[in-house]
């Protein structure tokens, strides 16, 4: 049983609240490892074994059995440990997590083979079929050749007018942290709605679409651009043009949505 260094990778029980998409895609993304797995065994440290806990919890030193490993280069041991703090009922005493099927992201110990450290204090995530599929399907993009990388600024942005009044187009471009352009288009038309869409790379696609919700796509966006268009990205354009880039912008912001967060990351 291992139990040094507990307060440096002891880890909080997840919240009943549900998780949004941005709640898993920002803990599944990080962890090298994601694993089904069933709590064999729990034993409640004593308080001189783990400072820190915060009042009400205890922290527990976790075996399980790894049935299927969703995420994990060179695989894992038939048996996994951890750490995790959880709530004490009204008696004070731990909840027994025996034969419980949960959901772990984390990431391995170095020099001990079965031994996880969770990437997050609620990266222990109560099975179910929603966060079960929606953690394979974070996962599943984010392995594909083409999946967007996160987004560190907007570069540069411009207006151009169409022929007839209420017509134009602005592009912005953005940087990302693998330097992979990514652009977006919004072209509007008298009459009808703006329309706008994403292109992954150096041409912009005309057959792009805006992302749907709940994608790797809209995630990188909803919860990777600034809130209001940099002054420097429309400094080379004319005051007409620059404000309605700026107002193209806010437009794809209200058109992605808000990045909810119930349970903010924490490391």
């Amino acid at each position: 049983m291992l139990l040094t260094a507990v307060d440096s990778r002891a880890q909080t029980a997840p919240s009943p609240a549900r998780y949004s998409y941005a709640d898993l895609a920002d803990r599944a993304l990080i962890a090298p490892i994601a694993v089904i797995a069933t709590i064999s065994d729990t034993i409640r440290l004593k308080p001189e074994r783990a400072p820190g806990v915060a009042p009400g919890h205890a922290r527990l030193y976790v075996e399980a059995t790894a049935d299927a490993l969703i995420r994990g280069a060179g695989g894992l041991p038939p048996s996994v440990s951890y750490l995790v703090d959880v709530p004490l009922n009204a008696k004070g005493k731990a909840p027994k997590l025996k034969d419980t099927q949960v959901l772990l992201l984390a990431r391995p110990v170095a020099g001990k083979p079965g031994e996880l450290q969770l990437v997050a204090p609620d990266a222990q995530l109560p099975l179910t079929p929603d966060i079960e599929q929606r953690v394979r399907a974070i996962l599943t993009e984010a392995l594909r050749a083409d999946a967007p990388p996160p987004i560190t600024g907007i570069t540069s942005a411009f207006h151009v007018d169409g022929t007839i009044p209420g017509e134009g187009e602005t592009q912005i471009f953005l940087s990302t942290r693998e330097h992979r352009p990514i652009s977006i288009s919004v072209l509007s038309r008298p009459g009808q709605e703006k329309q706008w869409s994403v292109a992954l790379g150096e041409i912009v696609d005309q057959a792009a679409e805006a992302p749907p919700r709940d994608s790797l796509l809209w995630y990188r966006l909803a919860c990777g651009l600034p809130r209001e268009l940099p002054a420097e990205a429309v400094a080379d354009l004319d005051a007409g043009s620059a404000q309605d880039a700026r107002n193209d912008y806010r437009f794809v912001l209200e058109a992605l949505g808000p990045c909810t967060r119930t349970s903010p990351l924490k490391r």
